[in-house]
């Protein structure tokens, strides 16, 4: 990399970070416009911004900020008031900065900010307040009708599939929107928060601590002393001078190479974490803008905002997450009047928390709006044809709940430009359980909803358990394992044809694990592994139990196989496949290659 590429990626870098910086800000200087603390600091962040760009000769981007920049020095100097109309003007500037940022980082020509919005700020710097707006600058057919549209596809680079209803177009989202404020400024069309705006590439550098690094280079300085002290007494055994002591100085350092390795492997892995925060962080402004267009009155609550998650995985709940928040706006929260009529605040709440409980994340998006009725949940599921009225009448009400996860399901009478296609939460569910995650959830009608997310702490390196399958090691993810249990032939039984067997008073469909890779024939059932996928529940019969173990993800070299999410070695070298469940019971009409995926060059460096 040359010097001016490294200089261009060192200002990407730090200008992601301050211009989510400053949509934090902005959206706590709404409540607090006289904040002389956020003013100085958003007045300083603009100001390294519009530095960096003019490192990297990125002039449209130095014009739009300083044109900000000026407006924020009157403002912290008290000489500007800050009122919405304003706040209005400096977020649709701050979109068009993402907007330029995500050029820069995909080495894209910088398209000009729209004069309107230079012109906007200049006067206000002036102290103007009521700027006529140019026809040509604000018909349907501007460039700057898709400001929020970049705006949104900067705040979210990810390869995750879209998990929100098709691209929309909205009405003006300063329109309908009453202010106490006598001044107007004309409102520039925009679009709603749309997670199927085209994504800008995801981050591919990440900063890490300088005393994790530290951490890390200690410990390779120790296991090189290790391997020192192993390649003499390898040379002790080789000579036939090996005495008693020396194979217990074999047994001590390969013992204190254990534990430095798997140390080693627990730093490693700690680089890659990085607080939720900097995801969360981006969804006030999301908040604010969608509970605006959409006439609602909603604080967004962050808790737990320190806590770790491995990056890759950050970048993959960005758009379940929004998709979560934006319905809980459209679906959860009601309108002012309707929840003074209900005897609550006007003001809705959403609260959204991130903890570590063991080797586990648990995200909770709660809000307090009108809940989800289960009776009303049954009734649209059966008139879309996504199940008969006895299946639905036969479940009880948390199962009902359960429903809003299928494809095609939704209980909104008329499509809006926020929701009611009946696409997004089947993708949320698709989307956490890529991760090895799951979602559930909680409702009670008036008082809100909740959803509770799990997911393990990285992706890089998975808990499994290691059965044998026809003599061939499988591993299977432990996420969506209950329980093991006995198979005895007397306590299987047949319904309808098909082997089921009962577990505490469930009766539960029996698959022998050959038959989900595709094999003709089936092994010895001796054990049972009941597992849990989505709203699937059964039992897959295997011949051999190996163990569990927490084992490195290695893709398959060169394909992509259905059912099979990678592999693995084993201590003794042998390639172990890890199977996706939840692929193969969605096909199982090809019997997979196990033969050919077990040799030895089938695992990619």
């Amino acid at each position: 990399m040359d010097y001016a590429s490294e200089l261009l990626n060192d200002f990407i870098i730090e200008a992601r970070e301050l211009i989510a910086n400053v949509d934090e800000a902005l959206v706590a200087l709404e409540k607090e416009p006289d904040n002389r603390d956020l003013l100085n600091k958003v007045y300083r962040w603009f100001h390294t911004i519009k530095g960096g760009a003019g490192f990297v000769n990125a002039t449209q981007l130095v014009e739009l900020c300083h044109a900000t920049e000026n407006v924020f020095d009157k403002l912290r100097n008290g000489q500007v008031h800050l009122t919405p109309q304003l706040l209005d003007v400096i977020l649709q500037a701050t979109a068009h900065v993402h907007r330029m940022i995500e050029q820069l980082a995909a080495s894209e020509q910088l398209v000009a900010a729209d004069p309107l919005i230079l012109a906007r700020l200049d006067a206000m710097d002036d102290g103007q307040l009521d700027i006529p707006s140019s026809p040509a600058t604000t018909s349907e057919n501007s460039s700057d009708n898709k400001t929020l549209d970049d705006y949104y596809a900067a705040l979210a680079p990810s390869h995750s599939q879209s998990t929100s209803d098709s691209p929309v177009s909205s009405e003006q989202v300063n329109s309908g929107t009453p202010s106490n404020a006598q001044e107007t400024i004309p409102a520039q069309k925009t679009s709603l928060p749309s997670e199927t705006a085209p994504k800008s590439s995801a981050e591919t550098t990440m900063r890490v601590e300088t005393a994790r690094l530290d951490y890390v280079l200690n410990l390779s300085g120790e296991i090189g002393l290790i391997r020192n002290r192993l390649t003499s007494i390898r040379a002790e055994i080789l000579s036939n001078r090996a005495t008693a002591d020396t194979y217990k100085a074999l047994d001590e350092a390969v013992g204190l190479l254990d534990v430095l390795v798997t140390d080693l492997q627990n730093a490693v892995m700690k680089t890659r974490m990085q607080p939720i925060g900097r995801l969360f962080q981006k969804f006030p402004r999301i908040v604010r803008d969608t509970a605006r267009l959409l006439g609602r009155q909603v604080e967004l609550i962050i808790e737990g905002a320190e806590t770790e998650l491995d990056k890759t995985m950050i970048e993959e709940l960005n758009d379940p997450l929004v998709h979560l928040l934006r319905n809980a706006i459209d679906h959860g929260i009601e309108p002012p009047e309707e929840r003074i009529a209900a005897g609550k605040p006007a003001n809705g709440t959403i609260r959204l928390r991130a903890e570590q409980i063991g080797d586990q994340i648990h995200i909770v998006i709660s809000d307090d709006g009108r809940g989800i009725d289960p009776e009303k949940v049954r009734q649209s599921a059966v008139k879309k044809g996504l199940l008969s009225n006895e299946a639905a009448s036969s479940l009880d009400d948390r199962q009902a709940l359960q429903l809003i996860f299928l494809p095609g399901f939704s209980t909104k009478e008329q499509i809006s430009d926020v929701s009611g296609r009946g696409v997004g939460m089947d993708v949320v569910r698709t989307n956490i359980a890529r991760m090895n995650g799951k979602i559930d959830i909680d409702s009670a009608v008036g008082q809100g909803t909740t959803f509770r997310i799990t997911l393990p702490l990285t992706l890089a390196i998975l808990p499994v358990l290691i059965v044998k399958s026809s003599g061939y090691p499988i591993a299977l993810p432990l996420a969506v394992v209950r329980e093991i249990i006995p198979i005895h032939t007397d306590d299987i039984t047949e319904v309808t044809g098909n082997a089921t067997m009962s577990v505490r008073d469930e009766v539960l469909p029996l698959i022998p694990l050959e038959t989900l890779l595709g094999w003709e024939q089936a092994g010895n059932m001796r054990y049972g592994i009941v597992i849990h996928v989505g709203q699937q529940r059964m039992i897959i019969g295997i011949g051999e139990f190996v163990g569990r173990d927490d084992v490195v993800i290695k893709p398959v070299q060169g394909m992509k196989v259905r059912g099979i999410a990678g592999a693995t070695l084993s201590g003794e070298g042998d390639v172990i496949l890890i199977v996706d469940i939840e692929e193969l019971l969605r096909d199982r009409a090809r019997p997979l290659p196990i033969r050919e995926l077990l040799q030895p060059n089938t695992i990619a460096a």
